[in-house]
């Protein structure tokens, strides 16, 4: 199965980004490969990448971190991608004397956008950092966020409904340290936080579902498979009520539990504390509990399936893959590019070492990565 082409960048342009004063490069749809010296800015350019879609981009900085040192104080991501649809021009950043804003300005073929989750209907982009590398170690956060960008894949809403139903809990818990108890204030913030919070958790119990599939169907020879779950009131209601009446208990639990989370300081219940339950089958055991290269193992093969999901849809997602191929051995790293050139995939993978990306040979598009400057190689 080969990805339609269309799904890709052909041109990126960042400016006063990071180390980049200004950096332009044309993209032929293979995946992309960056080589370079550690600080070089690699992972700039994969940052750059990532926040052509909904959120703060793969390190979640703000956004006055990413301005240049010495720059005019803002900056800039210009893209071209070739979709299904045609060829969509897109650009995001913030201007100058911004360097306090909370939102950047999104601008789709020349015309402003209503905010980042407008880009999410032309591009999905998946990252794996090696920050990641921990994600079954670590807490619970993480995991959600990596589901959800898995589920933004299929729903590109889902980001703004996660976006809305966090405002709405940050502001009930507000209400609460502040011992507001206004019956009309809380119980419309709750009302909102049971619509929004049953719209997430059934969009993370259908994107599961669908990369329970991807995953039984693959081949277990160089990434285990996984077995998937989700723990969480509300997604484990889901399974048996439907999300009306899943919808109607929870704003009754809220409204029960206003002392005890003004107490806690916090709420205590929602999709905002579910987990993602990840186990290696092969194994039976907790991925958490796994070898670090095991770990890295499920990772990369969640999300191919979730690639393949998106590819089979004509929705084929950009990878950014940094430092990926450090951490495989020869044998791992040869199953993964080969899969990436199979799906047509466009990733972009960084690394010090080109002998590590060597058995992509003509496949790949590869750069040369010097502090400022990227210089093509082949």
């Amino acid at each position: 199965m080969c990805a339609d082409r269309a799904n890709r960048l052909s041109r990126l342009v960042v400016t006063d980004f990071r180390s980049y004063a200004r950096a332009e490069i044309e993209l032929d749809g293979r995946p992309v490969v960056l080589t370079g010296e550690n600080g070089a800015g690699k992972t700039n350019l994969l940052e750059a990448v990532s926040l052509l879609s909904p959120g703060r981009g793969l390190r979640g900085a703000a956004y006055a971190e990413i301005a240049r040192d010495g720059g005019a104080g803002g900056w800039a991501v210009a893209a071209t991608a070739e979709t299904p649809e045609g060829p969509v021009r897109i650009g995001t950043g913030i201007a100058p004397g911004a360097e306090a804003a909370r939102s950047r300005a999104v601008r789709i073929d020349g015309a402003n956008a209503s905010g980042a989750g407008a880009l999410g209907a032309h591009l999905r982009v998946v990252w794996l950092t090696p920050a990641m590398d921990r994600l079954f170690v670590e807490g619970a956060g993480e995991r959600r966020r990596f589901l959800d960008r898995l589920v933004m894949g299929f729903d590109p809403a889902h980001g703004t409904r996660v976006n809305a139903y966090e405002r709405v809990l940050r502001e009930r818990n507000r209400l609460l340290a502040d011992g507001v108890m206004d019956e009309s204030w809380l119980g419309g913030l709750e009302e909102q936080m049971a619509e929004h919070g049953v719209a997430i958790a059934a969009a993370r119990v259908e994107t599961l579902a669908r990369l329970r599939g991807a995953i039984d169907a693959a081949s277990e020879a160089h990434f285990p498979r996984a077995d998937i779950a989700l723990e969480g009131t509300l997604e484990e209601a889901l399974a048996g009520k439907p999300a009306v009446d899943v919808e109607d208990d929870f704003i009754r639990r809220l409204a029960a539990a206003r002392a005890r989370d003004a107490g806690a300081g916090r709420t205590l219940e929602g999709p905002h504390r579910s987990d993602l339950l990840v186990r290696h089958r092969a194994k039976d055991r907790e991925a958490r509990l796994c070898s670090t290269g095991e770990q890295k193992a499920l990772l990369i093969g969640i999300v191919l399936a979730n690639a393949r999901l998106l590819a089979a849809q004509g929705r084929a997602p950009l990878l950014l893959l940094d430092e990926i191929a450090a951490h495989l051995d020869e044998e791992r790293r040869r199953a993964l590019f080969d899969e990436i050139v199979a799906l047509g995939l466009q990733a972009f993978m960084t690394g010090t070492d080109p002998v590590l990306f060597a058995a992509l040979g003509a496949a790949a598009q590869s750069f040369d990565v010097k502090r400022g400057a990227v210089t093509q190689l082949n």
